[in-house]
Order: structure tokens, then sequence, then C-alpha cells
């Protein structure tokens, strides 16, 4: 078991460099722009780069991971995003830069969707791997708001170029112990996909672009348009190509799982709820308020405070109560959280922000154990990278589709209808599990849970796993039942 925990903490520092180095350039981007003469419009991409590179490479990357070996992509990732944070921060001109930016995205496209497959490989189903799991979805979560506070007090302590050297000795220590705790996981031989690589690759950076550029242009400029077109027709190639070939990057089984793929859908639903604070509240505290880049930072520790109790209470509360209740209740006071944040103004105190950032983060990190495991519990070897892949996809997609919403949404009115727009679509995915994850059966409510987490009645154990979560099967009649 201490191994394993080494092993959680090499993944799990990985899974914050990335998180962390999402938003941790945020705050350096007035030094960026000085010091590399960035046009104005051109400085978004410094953030933009880095997500497109990221979300369009993920499924390849979790494909890669079971061809060639998890442990083998993870470390190859990490070194990849370590050498291109060097490079970033010996940027001399803008295009150096965004090269940097991009290719740290593909290495983190390589690493991340590893990260996940990895723990479900090393943990057992049930309660074990749903700790881990959720200390795994604190700290992605986290990782953003943590990025805030880190690259103002580095910007301010430093220079901005520090906000990429940090990376360098981090990246190479996990690559290190990467290859000394975390065992090689078997490798899938077969022919590798290539047309689905491209296709699929270019239909994902589509759809981001075109979700990045709305939410500043609008959803009827040119380029949003030809983006979203382009991607529709790299995707439509995508699934014709998965559906015909023998060893697809994301194999079209996944989604047959009526339960796996409301998981999906609710991962991007969800997504607004999480990154519109992050997004309006960055801007209010600022601009509205006054404060400065480190205390904005600070402002977010009640979001993540919530995220990192969420990992601690929720094995517990899925063991006691079920996917079901879990969700249903997380996502309620998800919506609440939203809901709450839509009322701040002008005049309001932090003490308004402050308790629903808190809930947020409760409510979401409560969330999305329960998620990841309907996703990834009863996924074969073969599979599990291509299912971390689309997962850590999903979540990309579903922030960027959720800024473009809410900005759309909030239009010259304000944020209060951005978030009532992210409480909507995170109503939504409430809704939609509700109706997909079926209530235990009648008469078994004194169904007993084992530590393991599998469901036990009549003396007849299942695992609870995304085909049956919250079911408890009925003891036969012949039984005695």
């Amino acid at each position: 078991m201490p191994r394993h925990r080494l092993a959680l903490a090499v993944i799990v520092s990985c899974q914050l460099l990335l998180g962390i180095d999402a938003t941790i350039v945020n705050v350096a981007l007035p030094g960026v722009s000085a010091a590399l003469r960035f046009a104005p419009a051109d400085l978004a991409w410094v953030l933009n780069a880095y997500t497109i590179a990221f979300a369009g490479l993920l499924l390849l990357g979790g494909r890669l991971g079971d061809v060639l070996g998890r442990r083998r992509m993870f470390v190859t990732g990490v070194l990849v995003f370590t050498a291109a944070s060097l490079a970033a921060a010996l940027a001399e001109n803008p295009g150096w830069l965004l090269t940097a930016r991009a290719v740290q995205g593909a290495g983190a496209a390589l690493a991340s969707p590893s990260t996940l497959a990895l723990i479900t490989g090393t943990f057992r189903e049930g309660q074990e791997r749903n700790r881990a799991l959720g200390i795994s979805s604190a700290v992605i979560s986290g990782g953003a708001s943590l990025g805030l506070v880190l690259g103002g007090l580095v910007t301010a302590a430093v220079s901005w170029r520090w906000v990429f050297l940090v990376n360098v000795p981090i990246g190479v220590l996990i690559a290190a112990l990467a290859l000394r705790l975390l065992p090689e996981t078997q490798r899938h031989a077969g022919r590798f996909d290539v047309p689905g690589a491209l296709t699929g690759t270019a239909g994902m950076a589509g759809v981001v672009y075109a979700l990045i550029r709305a939410a500043a242009a609008g959803w009827s400029d040119p380029l949003v348009l030809a983006g979203f077109a382009a991607a529709a027709v790299a995707l439509a190639a995508f699934v014709a190509i998965e559906a015909r070939t023998a060893a697809p990057i994301v194999p079209l089984g996944l989604f047959r799982d009526s339960r796996r793929s409301a998981g999906y859908a609710a991962l991007l639903l969800v997504g607004p709820s999480l990154i519109g604070p992050f997004f309006f509240l960055t801007t209010y505290l600022q601009q509205v308020r006054g404060w400065g880049p480190v205390a904005t930072g600070l402002a977010f520790l009640p979001m993540t405070g919530g995220l990192f109790t969420a990992a601690r209470l929720v094995p517990r509360l899925l063991a006691r109560f079920g996917h079901r209740r879990v969700i249903g209740c997380a996502l309620a006071a998800d919506v609440v959280a939203v809901l709450l944040l839509s009322r701040v103004g002008p005049h309001s105190s932090y003490f308004g922000v402050l308790g629903p950032l808190a809930l947020v983060g409760l409510g979401g990190g409560c969330a999305f154990v329960p998620l990841y495991t309907l996703i990834l519990s009863r996924v074969g070897g073969r599979e599990a990278g291509a299912a971390s892949g689309v997962l850590q996809t999903t979540q990309w997609l579903g922030s960027s589709f959720g800024l473009a919403v809410m900005v759309a949404a909030a239009g010259s009115s304000g944020m209060g209808r951005g978030f009532v727009a992210a409480a909507t679509l995170a109503a939504a995915a409430l809704v939609l599990l509700l109706s997909v994850l079926r209530p235990a059966n009648p008469g078994t409510a004194d169904a007993k849970t084992h530590p393991d987490g599998r469901l036990r009645a009549g003396g007849r154990e299942r695992p609870d796993g995304p085909g049956h979560p919250d079911e408890v099967e009925q003891p036969s009649a012949s039984l005695g039942g």
C-alpha cells in the first residue's frame, strides 16, 4: 500500500502540474506582452495555443497509451511538456512562445489520459479506487485556482519567465519517479489508426477553436462558423472511420452503455459551473473590487477547499448512499451555488462570494468521482486509455463550451445571466443522470455496502460499476427472498 500511495502522489503531481499551467500564465500576460511585444489581439493565443493542442490531441494520447504502454506515454508526455516549458521560458518573440505553448499542450495530451488509466489499473474497484479518483479530481480542479495564486506570486517576485521555468525541475522529478514507481501496463499490439487520429484531432481542435473564438467574437463570427463547419466534417469522417477500422482510436462500443454515455454528457454540461467562477469572478474582483492578482487568486481558496473536502468525503458517501443519491445531492448543491453567484453585484461583499464558491467546490467535487467511476469502471484494459482520453476531452470541451455559452448569455447585462445559464446546464445534467441511474428496487432499502464498494442484498453481490450503479439484485423467490 505505501508504494501505491507513492504512485498516486506521482500521478496527481503530474495532474497538478498540467492543471496549474492552464491558468498560471493568466496573470503573467501583461509582462509577456511588454517583453515580447505581442499585439493585443494575439495575446489570448498564449492561453489558447495550449488549450487547443491539449484538447485536440487527448484522444490520440489515450490510444497511444493503450498501444505503446501507459507508463511510457506518461513519461514521454511529461518530458515533452518539460522541454517545451524551458523553451517557453527562453522565448524571444511571439512565434517562439506560441509554438512552445502548443508543444506544452501536446505533451500534456500525451501524459494526461494515462494518469486516470494508471489509477484504474493500480487501485482496486470500489472504495480504494474511489478514494484515489477523489484525490485526482480535486487536484485537477484545484490546480486552476492554485495556478492563479502561483502566477501572481511568481510574476510579482521574479518575472513572467519563471511561470514556465518552475515546471522544469518538477517535470524531471516526476518523470524519474514514474520510471521507478509506476508499473508498465500491458501493450495491446495492433495497427495504429492514423486516419482516425488525424480526423479526430482536427475535429476536436476545430470545435475548441470555434468555442474559444465564440466567447470573444460571438456565434455569428465567420471564423466561428467556419471552425464549426470544418469540425463537423472532420468528426463525421472520424466516426465513419472508427466504425470500420479494426483498431479504432476511440472504440465506439464505449458509448453503447447508456450510463457511460450519460456520464460523458453530464461532464460536458457541468463544465460551465466550474469554469464560470474563474472567468467572471477574476474579472469582477480585479476590475470592480480593485483587488490585485495575488489576492484574487487567494479568493478562490474556498473553492479549492471544497474540492479537497469532497475528495475525502465522497468515497464514504458512495459506499453508504450509492451513485444516484450522491450525484443527485452534489449536482443540486452545484445548481444552488451557481444561482447564488448570479446575485453577486458591484456592492456585494466577499462573503457573498465565499460561501457559494465553497459550495461549488464541494458539489462539483462530490459529482466528479461518481461520474469518473460511471465512465471508467468495467472498461476493458484494451480500452482504458481511450475511455480516459474521451473523458478528459469531454471535460475540456465542457469548459470551452461553458465559457462560450456563459459569455453569450451574459452579453452586456453582466455576469448574472451567465451564471444562470451555467445553473441551467447543471440542472440538465442532474435530470439526465437521475433518469438513467435507476434507484434500488423496492424492498432493498436495507442493502449493505462492503468497504470495497460492492452492494449486497439477499446474499448476492455485484460490482458497483457503470452498468449497475445503485442497483441491487432482488433475491430470487426460490431462495425464500
